[in-house]
């Protein structure tokens, strides 16, 4: 199972991570909330708050709650299909 070991964001809505096979990636934080919406997806508009990610038990948190995926995490900055 693939766990996220370290998070850096960057400027422009960019998070680069690193996991745990020893691969690292950058996910587009800012594209990835063009096409969703969600009372906890919109504070990650404002890039201060978005700045403030952390990793806890392997995923990308938030303070207000908001967990995303690992492995789907690990999917997208791979550029990995899925059915």
């Amino acid at each position: 199972m693939i766990k996220i070991l370290d998070c850096q964001y960057e400027v422009g809505g960019r998070i680069k991570l690193a996991f745990s096979d020893g691969t690292e990636g950058v996910f587009n934080l800012a594209n990835y909330l063009k096409n969703r919406r969600g009372e906890l997806l919109e504070k990650l508009k404002d890039e201060l708050f978005a700045a403030r990610c952390f990793i806890d038990a392997g995923a990308l948190c938030w303070p207000n709650g908001l967990e995303l995926s690992p492995q789907r995490l690990y999917e997208l900055v791979h550029h990995k299909q899925v059915a």
